[in-house]
């Protein structure tokens, strides 16, 4: 199977690392003019080097994905440039640094700080690209959620599993909306993947017997790449996927 986006706009969101720079350099690697974003200035640059080394046309922009402004004029600004978004692939979110605790323990600020990096910032950009795409009558829309959206969250932080569940039904719900236009919508539901600082760090306080215990609830008995997430992205942003739309993909090593 041959997949190319020679020609084609793409934004991901949340670029810096992980599973944001796998994709961006998937895209990049297919011929894409890729556009990126992230808060983290340093890693967002090193993502775009990775990119532009491949020959593809690369623009890093720092943005804060809860400003509506700021993600509306960067789309309108990449807008101006290409025409159209092709691809959204929607990545950033995370955990922002929070660590499970009791439900009275969680104050406002860090409830709504992470549902408005996980669940608010994937309906902006929905929002700041649907009009081009509508008018194009083509678009992909992937929102990248997480197996916690599907079940309970290893991390046990109850915002984190509420704004992943959430942001499996608003793809579902875009899907319908915007599918007379030809814009399909999907997710992908990752497993645990060792794919930045923050995982990281929940890995290693799983200790050696929690981390086998981990591995051995995975049918194929070992943890994904960030480029098995990104080669999902590819698929259902291909003309391959042309008919799949309100799906939610788990790439995780089977349940």
């Amino acid at each position: 199977m041959q997949i190319a986006f020679d020609g084609k706009t793409v934004i991901v969101t949340g670029a810096a690392h992980g599973f944001g720079r796998a994709i961006a350099l998937a895209f990049a690697e297919r011929g894409a003019n890729v556009w990126m974003c992230d808060i983290l200035h340093d890693e967002l640059m090193e993502t775009a080097q990775r990119c532009r080394a491949v020959g593809a046309v690369c623009e890093p922009r720092r943005v804060d994905v809860t400003d509506r402004d700021a993600v509306f004029g960067f789309v309108r600004e990449a807008e101006a440039m290409h025409g159209r978004i092709d691809v959204l692939v929607n990545n950033a979110g995370g955990v922002l640094g929070q660590v499970g605790q009791p439900l009275e323990a969680v104050t406002p600020e860090q409830w709504h700080s992470i549902i408005a990096v996980n669940l608010s910032a994937a309906f902006y950009f929905a929002q700041a690209v649907a009009p081009g795409m509508k008018a194009a009558r083509y678009g992909r829309i992937i929102n990248i959620s997480s197996g916690a959206g599907l079940g309970v969250s290893l991390t046990g932080i109850q915002a984190y599993a509420a704004a992943k569940a959430g942001q499996i039904n608003l793809t579902r719900q875009l899907c319908h909306e915007l599918g007379p236009y030809n814009i399909t919508v999907n997710n992908i539901a990752p497993g645990f993947v060792r794919s930045n600082p923050a995982t990281e760090q929940q890995w290693q306080a799983y200790g050696e017997r929690g981390q086998q215990a981990l591995i051995d609830s995975i049918a194929l008995r070992r943890l994904g790449a960030p480029e098995d997430i990104a080669h999902g992205v590819l698929f259902l942003a291909s003309d391959y996927a042309g008919w799949i739309s309100g799906q939610v993909l788990s790439i995780d090593g089977g349940k």
